[in-house]
């Protein structure tokens, strides 16, 4: 079926991809690992999106909803297990959890796959993530104020004084991740105002190497965050978090004033960057598509081209292929959509004028 468009992956850019298909009356498959849609937003509790403050779980399900279409074929719980053939000719094998084996048609490929958060303790205690109940990352803040509270984890107390962490697992050369998440900075700043929203008296701080707003974000989050909201941003390095009665002390160095730095927190909020999904590389080494150094699906015709591979036919969407804002997201899964299908459709153009 050349006019069918495989679809991996059922976040934000897999939801967007699929409906876009079948908008320009083409057939999506659309293949989930889990048994439910939303991605990463879902699978993280996300609360308000960035910048807007809009419900993230609203958003989802209007996401959700489009893709209720006769032309897209949903498969949950389910994973690509072969996969073979070129553009206008593919076939996969899409395994679900009972072990049953699906055969699909297609004449072009969108990957959806996603990233997944850093995770704070897998290379270094530095900042105590599996030691100090209090120490959080910016995801677990997230389901907290999904659920309308901001609480100490330790104690179910609401907090005095937060503090946040920049570029935990990003621009890190010893990791390997010397790249920026480019949204880090924004998610600290929207989740500072939530915090301050639920919490009047509880003092908010942000400790940064630099502070990276794209776009409108800086009017949007950064400002109104300090001006309304009193959030203190300090440009400083963390070197240090260990327990002192009760709460947490953090060490380090304010650098712009040049002086060392001793505060007492009751949480500490990690901002923890993207990385590559397991499914991105498990799923990149199945279709056979280059990745970059970093693990994320490479695009090797950027910057006019920032959705195909390395293979005609299979294109990609958010972030995939890399640290993307969910703005970038829906636009790549828009354009990867279109470009898909109309790989399909030249293809199977192809095919017809080769038969005649």
């Amino acid at each position: 079926m050349p006019e069918t468009v495989l679809v991996v992956g059922g976040g934000p850019a897999g939801l967007e991809a699929a409906r876009t298909v079948a908008q320009l009356g083409g057939r999506a498959v659309l293949v989930e690992r889990r048994d439910v849609l939303g991605g990463t937003p879902d699978e993280s509790h996300y609360a308000a999106l960035t910048p807007n403050m809009g419900s993230a779980q609203e958003a989802l399900d209007i996401l959700r909803a489009g893709v209720r279409d006769p032309a897209i074929e949903v498969h949950l719980g389910a994973r690509l297990s072969a996969f073979a053939g070129s553009a206008g000719d593919f076939t996969a094998s899409v395994t679900g959890a009972d072990g049953a084996t699906t055969e699909v048609k297609a004449g072009a490929v969108v990957v959806a796959t996603g990233f997944q958060h850093f995770d704070p303790g897998r290379e270094t205690q530095m900042y105590g993530y599996y030691e100090h109940a209090d120490v959080i990352t910016l995801p677990d803040a997230e389901k907290m104020l999904s659920e309308h509270r901001f609480v100490r984890p330790s104690t179910g107390e609401p907090p005095r004084n937060v503090a946040f962490i920049q570029c935990v697992g990003s621009r890190d050369r010893r990791l390997g991740n010397d790249y920026c998440s480019k949204v880090c900075c924004g998610v600290a700043s929207k989740e500072a105002i939530e915090i301050r929203r639920l919490l009047p008296d509880a003092k908010v701080y942000i400790f940064y190497i630099d502070m990276r707003m794209y776009g409108y974000w800086e009017n949007e989050i950064y400002w109104p965050a300090q001006e309304q909201y009193n959030v203190n941003y300090i440009r400083g390095i963390v070197t240090e978090i260990v327990a002192k009665e009760g709460r947490l002390l953090m060490k380090g160095e304010d650098t712009t004033m040049g002086r060392p730095l001793e505060v007492l927190m009751d949480v500490i909020v990690l901002s923890v960057g993207m990385e590559p999904s397991r499914g991105t590389r498990e799923v990149a080494a199945l279709l056979g598509v280059e990745q970059n150094r970093f693990g994320f699906i490479a695009t090797p015709g950027e910057p006019m081209d920032p959705v195909g591979t390395s293979v005609p036919g299979i294109f990609v969407a958010g972030a995939a292929a890399g640290p993307k804002d969910l703005e970038d997201t829906m636009g790549m899964a828009g354009s990867a959509a279109a470009k898909a299908l109309a790989a399909a459709r030249q293809a199977g153009v192809r095919t017809a004028g080769a038969v005649s």
